[in-house]
């Protein structure tokens, strides 16, 4: 029996994730809770209370039941995963001086930097403390590489920023240290608890890597495509805060002398004007970036949907192939 929920875009969810994922909800809120600091509880209220897809907290609770795993382990680790999650992207509304995260002012916006970084670096230690707490060395091992492969993306992306002769290569490494180490490491450590052998928890790794690719690449397209209302941020952020993503990086490479005279100025120069953006999107549409960006995003969805061939088969198989087709169809 399935039944539709809105955490994850319309997807027929299944029952057991269903109720898994309220089960992680609870944890969230339990273990997120400061009995000292006021600020910390008002801060995350904020943060939880914005929504968000849930999107990997659900591949930790999939992965797991998709090889019939009937324990409680996985829920700690779905919890740890969204705080790993969470914390980076508080840390990084600092960094990129956001205004807006979900459809609701940032929380560096409505309080402070120096209160964000501190709430961030509570939620990473929550999350090692629920990490811990499922009493798998394996799992901790998996989530530890990858909060550490984040922040060394993040600061790679850091340095990158402005840099217009970055290449795809360079922009893969960054998303898939950024995004797809946490999606990969959230289905690793599913599989883990739940019993699956080195050949399964590999499969599930891959899985969780080629999703967490092509959502990234989808991400960095909607930043260019999507409408404010729908992103739960502001169209052209990335361009505005002269981040190179591969819809720039591909027209950088098709430009003309004109363009790459427009390119330089904007993310090497960092000179922006009235009509900039109009600017980049009318090139984007012209040269067929847009597509063709759209089809590597399908790719990677596709990747990810082989990585499940030789895994059990059943509803939560068929649950996640149609999350990696929703990951790069979606409008937010």
């Amino acid at each position: 029996m399935t039944n539709k929920t809105t955490s994850t875009n319309t997807l027929d969810v299944p029952l057991i994730l269903q109720e898994d994922l309220a089960k992680v909800e609870t944890i969230i809120q339990e273990r997120s809770d400061s009995e000292l600091v006021d600020r910390i509880n008002q801060v995350l209220l904020h943060i939880f209370g914005s929504g968000g897809k849930r999107f990997r907290p659900m591949l930790t609770l999939s992965a797991a039941r998709l090889l019939g795993f009937e324990g409680k382990t996985h829920l700690n680790l779905a919890a740890a995963v969204e705080f790993v999650h969470t914390a980076t992207l508080v840390h990084d509304d600092v960094v990129d001086q956001s205004k807006q995260r979900r459809g609701k002012p940032a929380a560096n916006f409505l309080w402070d930097d120096k209160t964000s970084v501190l709430v961030g670096d509570y939620l990473f230690a929550r999350s090692f403390q629920l990490m811990v707490s499922a009493d798998s060395l394996r799992s901790l091992a998996v989530l530890s590489d990858a909060s550490a492969t984040i922040a060394e993306a993040e600061v790679l992306q850091l340095v990158n920023q402005n840099n217009s002769s970055i290449t795809e290569d360079a922009y893969l490494t960054v998303i898939k240290g950024k995004t797809a180490a946490l999606f990969s490491a959230a289905t690793a450590v599913g599989g883990i608890v739940g019993g699956g052998t080195d050949k399964q928890i590999k499969e599930l790794t891959e899985f969780g890597n080629n999703l967490g690719i092509g959502f990234q690449i989808m991400d960095d397209l909607l930043d260019y495509e999507g409408f404010s209302s729908d992103l739960g941020k502001n169209v052209g952020d990335d361009f505005n805060e002269g981040k190179l993503t591969l819809p720039v990086i591909l027209a950088i490479k098709q430009a003309d002398l004109e363009e790459k005279t427009f390119w330089k100025r904007v993310f090497e120069e960092n000179i922006i004007i009235e009509g900039d953006l109009d600017n980049a999107l009318a090139i984007l549409q012209t040269r067929g970036i847009i597509e063709e960006v759209r089809t590597q995003a399908f790719a990677w969805s596709e990747k990810a949907k082989d990585c499940l061939a030789e895994l059990p088969n059943n509803q939560i198989t068929t649950f996640l192939r149609d999350l990696a087709d929703v990951s790069v169809a979606r409008k937010s």
